[in-house]
């Protein structure tokens, strides 16, 4: 077993990677000393392949439990969704010494968090994700929330789970479309954190399919990932500084998200395609080279990720939309741009004129 420590100054905790965890989901939790009761927060296909095992696991360990089903999609990820969460916590007396276990990909993750945050002002929280996505970005860090209608997660909190419990093997029944948007991820922590994980990404023959990808690198691409997201988040919890490169191919990634309406991209697809943007935008900025591009852009399309932004979706609404992302900072738009593999900054002076020539291409 592999396991990462999220170092924080409170609520440190680890992420625990290992094949046939999921069965071992009751005694890991039994080692935190947690409360007897506990909410499994999952949706209907991820409850039907892996609610069994970790209900077992959960009841063999001592445990008292109950089961919340959301239907599955960016779409539910609301908070009239969460009142549903708090109408079973209430059912169930879920107490402050309860815990709330997400078990599903990084919508089902961000929700659990967030009900965790503010049912009786802090339960515990445990992440169990399913996805890759989650496996490798949305399960660690601790930030948790839901959707508004005029932006993507504008409505949460930080709030660190009590442990990250992943195991690998679940991935044999994710969707193909979902393990390349979880790749999208891995690609970031390639750009922006660790050049030797991007390289080994580079020399991979094809990485569209989990059959393809050795078990050798898919170990490789979850815990490299996993760390280079603890070493980041235990550096800054709150996004006070650096946590900020983690939004790498984000900003315009999830404007055409929301202007999507949730509906057509899933978010790895969203960021892929956010991060080519983020690399036109660079490059026109003289930040990095025409070649470093060219093997972000290659990585990417091997990975069989889109790299162009929608055509419904229009420049001028993307200016538009951007000026309500979480990432606005006295009413300018910050930008996690690539100056080499590796290595990013954080920018406020990308221009709308720099956005639109830099997007005007794809047109």
């Amino acid at each position: 077993m592999s396991r990462i420590t999220v170092n924080l100054p409170q609520n440190s905790y680890n992420i625990a990677i290992a094949p046939g965890n999921l069965s071992q989901l009751g005694t890991q939790m039994q080692k935190l000393n947690l409360g007897n009761k506990v909410l499994v927060v999952s949706n209907p296909e991820i409850f039907d392949y892996y609610g069994d095992i970790c209900v077992k696991s959960l009841e063999q360990a001592g445990f008292e439990v109950f089961s919340h089903l959301i239907p599955a999609g960016e779409s539910y990820k609301h908070l009239g969704s969460i009142q549903q969460i708090y109408d079973t916590a209430l059912t169930h007396r879920i107490e402050r010494s309860s815990t709330l276990v997400a078990l599903g990909g990084g919508v089902i993750g961000d929700m659990t968090g967030f009900a965790s945050a503010t049912w009786l002002r802090g339960v515990n929280f445990v992440q169990v994700p399913t996805s890759l996505l989650a496996m490798v970005d949305a399960s660690v860090g601790g930030k948790t929330g839901v959707n508004h209608p005029q932006g993507k997660n504008l409505i949460g909190a930080f709030y660190q789970p009590k442990l990250v419990l992943i195991d690998p093997n679940v991935l044999k029944t994710l969707p193909v479309r979902e393990f390349r948007a979880g790749m999208a991820e891995v690609i970031k922590y390639g750009i922006i954190w660790d050049k030797d994980l991007f390289e080994q990404l580079t020399a991979a023959d094809d990485l569209s399919h989990l059959e393809t990808i050795t078990p050798e690198l898919l170990e490789t691409i979850i815990t490299r990932s996993c760390q280079a997201k603890a070493d980041v988040v235990s550096q800054d919890e709150k996004e006070s500084g650096l946590r900020a490169i983690l939004n790498y191919g984000h900003t315009i990634g999830h404007a055409v998200e929301s202007l999507t309406n949730y509906e057509q991209l899933v978010h790895g697809e969203a960021v892929a395609i956010g991060m080519v943007a983020a690399g036109k935008i660079a490059l026109s900025m003289g930040l990095w080279k025409t070649e470093e591009a060219r093997l972000q852009d290659n990585l990417i399309t091997k990975t069989g990720l889109p790299t162009v932004i929608p055509p419904q979706v229009s420049i001028e609404d993307i200016l538009e939309t951007i000026k309500s992302d979480k990432k606005v900072k006295a009413g300018k738009v910050r930008f996690i741009l690539p100056t080499q593999i590796g290595k990013v900054f954080i920018s406020d002076r990308v221009t709308p004129e720099i956005i639109t020539q830099a997007m005007i291409s794809d047109r």
